[in-house]
């Protein structure tokens, strides 16, 4: 199994509450890997990124997606500590462009606390 396929059998795994759509990246360029939904958030998106260093790479549409629509938005990364996912806004793409991991994140500390988080933006 791909990367990125594991990091979203972890994010279904852990936001039984949230209904979640995966997109196609042919579909259409820089769109976001997830759509999800929750009956009291409403629509939002995610972008997958997996990563064994400090560096996220994205391609300028994916870029270019998050600097127009930067609310409900979001990016997990994994992979770097696969116990503990960093979720990021997606206003926060030029921060992670340059900063790596090290840009400012929404705090996490488990897998277990994903869905609450994501709930929790507005």
């Amino acid at each position: 199994m791909k990367p990125e396929s594991k990091l979203w059998q972890k994010v279904k795994k852990n936001t039984p509450d949230i209904t979640w759509t995966r997109i196609e990246s042919w579909a259409s360029f820089g769109f976001p890997d997830l759509v999800g939904y929750h009956t009291t958030r409403g629509f939002f998106t995610m972008e997958l990124k997996v990563t064994k260093g400090k560096s996220v790479s994205f391609s300028p549409h994916q870029i270019a997606f998050h600097i127009k629509h930067p609310t409900n938005t979001f990016i997990l990364v994994g992979g770097h500590d696969p116990r503990t996912p960093i979720l990021y806004e997606g206003a926060a793409i030029r921060e992670l462009v340059a900063l790596g991991t090290g840009a400012c994140s929404l705090e996490l500390g488990a897998w277990s606390l994903l869905q609450e988080r994501l709930l929790l933006v507005a």
